[in-house]
């Protein structure tokens, strides 16, 4: 009888595990689809405000948006507004030609942190004043967050639940009665 519960328990973790593995990686957080200026533009006149759209309406909440110029200060002004699938931020004025950096850090409609950068070049200087230094906590890097990765849930729901069936299978008894 012993044979025949392990070589259950054996064959129900391996059905269990290839299961787990073979679902693949869900990717469904926001992602850029178009911004204003677009991404590498050149443009010759200071834009009002800069603009990215995702691909899916974004959560209003904790969104960060930042533009900071070939002089390394930034020229954004205000706090970022979000708008459905679209985070925005007035810039007015620009200055010295060159390229400009849109960093942003967004939360996406499924909860996860978005974050990134794009550009765009200013060919004809402007007359804009511009802000201070941006400090670290402003700087987006282009990543999304980082964290634990799945597959080490994955890996830990299952020693759990074999373990939890080996104990409930094996563990929980006393001496075999006779």
């Amino acid at each position: 009888m012993s044979r025949r519960l392990l070589a259950g328990l054996i064959t129900g973790l391996l059905v269990t595990g290839f299961a787990l593995l073979g679902g693949g990686v869900a990717d469904a957080h926001s992602a850029p689809i178009a911004s204003s200026p677009d991404n590498g533009a050149q443009i010759d006149t200071s834009p009002a405000t800069v603009s990215i759209t995702f691909n899916e309406s974004l959560q209003p909440a904790y969104p960060s948006m930042t533009v900071t110029g070939p002089d390394g200060n930034l020229w954004s002004k205000g706090q970022p507004k979000v708008e459905g699938p679209t985070i925005s931020i007035e810039v007015g004025e620009l200055g010295p030609v060159g390229e400009y950096k849109i960093a942003y850090r967004v939360t996406s409609a499924d909860g996860h942190p978005v974050s990134g950068t794009r550009s765009f070049t200013l060919t004809k200087a402007g007359n804009g004043t511009p802000g201070p230094k941006p400090d670290s906590t402003a700087k987006s890097g282009g990543s999304d967050g980082g964290g634990v990765p799945l597959w080490v849930f994955i890996v830990a729901a299952v020693v759990l639940f074999g373990g939890g069936l080996a104990f409930a299978l094996f563990g929980g008894r006393g001496k075999q009665r006779r």
